[in-house]
């Protein structure tokens, strides 16, 4: 089993490199889409279909929306700039959908009675939830690529390593002081001790990254104001994790599906990062 988890992560840090570095925008949205969409299948279990065929409907179809929409800007640059007209309305209601995803777990699972068994409420949070992080991704790796390719993706790296470094942060300090349960009744293994470690590891990347890459990073923007979003993507990010495990839990599955061996699903995968790039995308262009 560890053997298979650990080719697994080789690969897909191996594909992930490959489409960051190597890929066109053209071809890196087509990517992301192809995520999104197997996102989409995976989705359909918390929904409760069950029937292969119905899942693969609504997966066609909606990875339709997804590809069309991509093709209809079918140019080397454009293809990445789909959801332009709309970003900053569309980010703005991934971040309500996560303030309501919030009350959601607060509340589970009393909140599952009117969500639980609801197809059509489910395919909306599907939508809420992968819609915006292509687009909040195709932004952030856009940003200024006319003028330097590498600047957007600096910045996509840096939301990808502040989740991934505070995650590992969560769980040593978890592991090591872990006592007080988060969210008992979603999520039995956090704890608080495991957040606020991996808080303080988003105020040390935030620092490092500001020392090294301060014009980068900042631009016009507060250090200060720079540290209190990175410290709030990555709580963000947290709730992304909560939530799915809510979904699988009410759906009464361990991990979204089996398509990376070792390591569950897509959604297993991008939970986190769901919630935490369109948060630090729309307050990092928007607000800030």
């Amino acid at each position: 089993m560890l053997k298979e988890r650990v080719l697994s992560a080789i690969v897909l840090i191996a594909l992930v490199l490959c489409a960051l570095f190597l890929f066109t925008p053209f071809y890196f949205a087509l990517a992301l889409g192809m995520v999104a969409t197997l996102g989409v299948w995976e989705w359909t279990q918390f929904a409760r279909f069950e029937q292969p065929l119905a899942r693969l409907c609504i997966t066609v179809f909606l990875g339709a929306f997804i590809f069309l929409w991509l093709f209809t800007e079918g140019d080397y640059l454009n293809a990445g700039r789909v959801f332009e007209d709309y970003l900053p309305l569309l980010l703005l209601n991934s971040v309500g959908w996560w303030m309501l995803a919030l009350l959601l777990v607060i509340t589970y699972p009393n909140s599952a009675r009117y969500w639980g068994k609801n197809k059509p409420i489910h395919l909306l949070f599907a939508f809420a939830t992968l819609i915006p992080f292509i687009a909040a991704v195709l932004h952030l790796r856009l940003e200024h690529y006319t003028q330097d390719p590498h600047y957007g993706l600096f910045l996509l790296l840096y939301v990808f390593v502040l989740v991934w470094a505070a995650d590992s942060g969560a769980y040593f300090a978890g592991r090591a002081f872990g006592k007080h349960k988060l969210a008992p009744k979603v999520s039995p293994g956090k704890t608080w001790e495991g957040v606020f470690g991996g808080l303080m590891t988003a105020v040390i990347l935030a620092c490092v990254f500001i020392y090294f890459s301060r014009e980068t990073l900042l631009g016009n923007r507060t250090m200060t104001g720079f540290v209190i979003l990175s410290v709030a993507t990555v709580a963000i990010s947290i709730l992304g994790d909560l939530t799915e495990s809510m979904f699988k839990r009410e759906s009464g599955i361990k991990d979204s599906s089996q398509l990376i061996p070792g390591h569950g699903g897509i959604l297993d995968r991008i939970d986190s990062l769901t919630a935490a790039v369109p948060f630090f995308t729309y307050f990092y262009f928007f607000v800030l």
